[in-house]
């Protein structure tokens, strides 16, 4: 009996989902085991038969993602569903979702931080670079005391051992790097007025931490650009509204305040909400537009 004659006249019997991701993790990793062990002509039978039937299985689960994601009412579900650590195993195994270092890294250092702030010290993540992790520390982790040292080397093992994509933490110094100009910083008007500079609307407009897109002309050219906001943590950033990999659209990219980062919709890839870099990429990166506000206006700088 064939596939399609197994699938036409067999019923199966409601699958019932009791085991947990750890146990289906394990069964997955034992079978891996149990495949090798198997001489040349039985591994290749059963490699051939996992292959085939991981194909129809991804082809299946491509179309049910695109037709949940191409759906508003339906978008929602679909990332609620990928949060669920078997789901996301799942699509993991076939390539459809990627781990986000930055993900991961953050929930390594919410495990360390209440023994981290216990001491009157902090971490903050800044990048991940070629699987190095930049991190900033604060108050008593950023010093020369055996305590610090001890606080620094707590950071350092949880990042190594919690993000399996980091190979190495390198310690930034405090001193302020902005990228971004803050929403109610003022400038002078006759400097708003210079040739490319075009009026993005009132800053009050400007959804709170999320996202704001629009078209805007350059005065200098007459050309329309597409353009994406990026409120976060009471700021405003500029992007050429078009994402690094495909040059779609980021209209319904999806921003995460609690790790700064913006996800694009079409296939996953994840930058710093605030600098544009790529964290699933490296070598991409957004197109940052320069942002002013003056007087509760915000202006974008769309032109040469």
């Amino acid at each position: 009996m064939t596939v399609s004659d197994t699938a036409a006249h067999t019923r199966h019997p409601e699958p019932q989902l009791e085991s947990g991701y750890e146990a289906l993790a394990a069964r997955v990793d034992e079978a891996v085991k149990g495949l090798a062990q198997l001489d040349a002509p039985a591994r290749a039978v059963a490699e051939e038969l996992k292959a085939a039937i991981e194909e129809i299985h991804r082809a299946a689960l491509v179309t049910i993602v695109r037709r949940l994601r191409a759906d508003e009412a339906t978008r929602a579900a679909l990332y609620e569903l990928v949060d669920d650590p078997v789901v996301h195993l799942l699509l993991s195994l076939h390539h459809i979702v990627r781990p986000d270092p930055m993900t991961q890294a953050a929930k390594a250092l919410q495990e360390v931080r209440p023994q981290l702030q216990g001491h009157g010290g902090d971490v903050t993540l800044v990048r991940i670079d070629d699987g190095t992790a930049y991190v900033r520390l604060s108050g008593a982790c950023n010093g020369c005391s055996m305590s610090s040292v001890t606080l620094r080397n707590l950071v350092e093992k949880a990042l190594l051992e919690g993000t399996t994509s980091i190979t190495a933490v390198e310690v930034l110094p405090n001193e302020p790097q902005t990228t971004v100009i803050a929403a109610e910083a003022l400038f002078d008007s006759p400097r708003l007025r210079e040739d490319g500079w075009a009026r993005a609307g009132s800053a009050a407009a400007i959804t709170a931490d999320g996202l704001t897109t629009m078209r805007l002309t350059a005065p200098d050219s007459g050309r329309e650009i597409p353009v994406l906001i990026v409120s976060h943590d009471g700021r405003l950033s500029g992007y050429v509204n078009e994402c690094a990999h495909e040059a779609l659209p980021l209209d319904n990219a999806v921003l995460d305040s609690e790790n700064g980062t913006l996800m694009c919709p079409w296939h996953g890839f994840c930058y710093d909400a605030l600098s544009g870099e790529c964290l699933t990429a490296p070598e991409a990166q957004l197109e940052q537009l320069p942002l002013r506000v003056s007087n509760g206006t915000v202006w974008i700088r769309v032109g040469t």
